[in-house]
C-alpha cells in the first residue's frame, strides 16, 4: 500500500501531468528519505520521439523523477509546506540500464546534508532491484 497516490503528491508538489513523473510514494520519512514509484507505460508522450521503434525513458527524466521523489520528502515537512524545491546541481549522474515500457521504477532518495533551505540528496532509480540510474542532487527550497 502506498503512502501517497498521485492526488496527494499533487497537493505537495507543483508538478502536473505530463511532467509529474512519479505515480506513488511508497515509503516516506519526511525530511529524511522517500521512495517513489513509476509504472512506465508505452503511452508516455516522450516515447513517440525517444526513440521510434526503440522506446527508452530519457535519462534526464529519470533524474527529474528522483528529484520529484526527494522534493516530496522535503516538502512534506510542516516548515516547507506550500514551497517549491529547485535544482541547484546534479553531480555524479550515471545510467546503468535502459528503462523501457513495462518497467516499474523505484526511486529512493535520501537527504544527506541540509542547512536551512539548501541541501544535498543521494538518489537511485532501480528496476527489479537492478540499478538503472544514480545521482547526487543539490536543492534549494523557496517560493
Amino acid at each position: 500500500m502506498s503512502v501517497y497516490g498521485a492526488k496527494e503528491i499533487m497537493n505537495i508538489l507543483p508538478h502536473r501531468p505530463p511532467f509529474l513523473l512519479i505515480d506513488t510514494i511508497e515509503e516516506l520519512e519526511p525530511g529524511v528519505r522517500a521512495v517513489g514509484k513509476k509504472c512506465v507505460s508505452m503511452n508516455e508522450a516522450y516515447f513517440t520521439g525517444h526513440f521510434p521503434g526503440n522506446p527508452v525513458m530519457p535519462g534526464v527524466l529519470l533524474v527529474e523523477a528522483m528529484a520529484q521523489t526527494g522534493a516530496v520528502a522535503l516538502l512534506d515537512l510542516p516548515a516547507w509546506k506550500g514551497k517549491t524545491a529547485y535544482f541547484v546541481g546534479i553531480d555524479g549522474a550515471r545510467f546503468k540500464r535502459k528503462v523501457v515500457p513495462g518497467d516499474v521504477v523505484l526511486f529512493e532518495v535520501k537527504i544527506i546534508k541540509q542547512k536551512g533551505p539548501i541541501g544535498v540528496a543521494e538518489a537511485t532509480a532501480k528496476v527489479d532491484g537492478e540499478l538503472a540510474a544514480k545521482a547526487e542532487i543539490s536543492f534549494a527550497v523557496g517560493e
